[in-house]
């Protein structure tokens, strides 16, 4: 399935106050394989930013004014993420956003135009109950470099939070930890792990013919009469 990593940022906190989007941020994710295709936009969002929004992003008034509005890009944008399945941290927020600026233009939410989503603070919440799950201290947790985010940008926050995704959902440590997988257990094993190139090359599967898998059984027979009945992976294919 393709995946839509997606972040953004606006312009406050409610949509119920009129608050919008300001920017869009998206990376695509192909066969667990961060891509090179990208989807970035700054809007214009007719209101002034809230001093608190701004002071996270750091964008401002005048840098949007001359950016295109939502309803200039939004068919862009739908296409970028159709049919795929979206990916984002505190999904309630950036969806709520997003359902917001189709409302205002009679589109539908964007569970329409997308295959589901997928909430990686729920996803983190559940496999570190108790603890903190911000996407710094995911990255903390995953051996994630974000050195660059010295402030909130959808872009690179969309970058970021793929590579928290494939890490957090990569299963290395599940199959590593004995007993409780506790926070330092995973540390002291995550500093033992040479992390996955983002860019690394697609594996590729190669399935045995008919006669690979007559040659394979045959191997195995034999095996099993020169072990006395003692070949286990003829036992674990049966």
């Amino acid at each position: 399935m393709r995946q839509i990593v997606l972040d953004t940022e606006t312009t406050g906190l409610e949509t119920s106050q009129g608050h919008r989007i300001i920017e869009i941020g998206c990376v695509e994710i192909s066969n667990r394989h961060l891509t090179d295709e990208r989807y970035h936009q700054y809007l214009q969002p007719n209101r002034k930013i809230d001093a608190e929004a701004r002071t996270v992003h750091n964008i401002t008034d005048e840098f949007l004014q001359d950016k295109p509005r939502f309803a200039e890009i939004v068919d862009k944008f739908i296409d970028f993420i159709k049919g795929a399945e979206l990916i984002i941290h505190n999904a309630e927020f950036d969806v709520g956003f997003i359902n917001y600026e189709l409302g205002l233009l009679n589109r539908q939410a964007v569970t329409h135009y997308c295959q589901k989503i997928t909430d990686t603070l729920a996803l983190a919440r559940k496999r570190h109950p108790g603890q903190k799950n911000t996407l710094d201290a995911l990255c903390k947790r995953y051996h994630v470099d974000n050195s660059t985010r010295q402030r909130h940008g959808a872009l690179l926050d969309a970058k970021i939070l793929a590579e928290v995704y494939l890490a957090m959902t990569g299963g290395q440590v599940s199959l590593l930890v004995q007993g409780n997988p506790t926070e330092s257990n995973n540390a002291n094993i995550m500093k033992q792990l040479k992390p996955i190139p983002s860019q690394r090359a697609i594996l590729v599967r190669i399935t045995p013919s008919e006669e690979e898998l007559r040659a394979h059984e045959q191997c195995l027979i034999a095996i099993e009469k020169a072990s006395g009945g003692k070949c286990l992976w003829q036992k674990f294919m049966t």
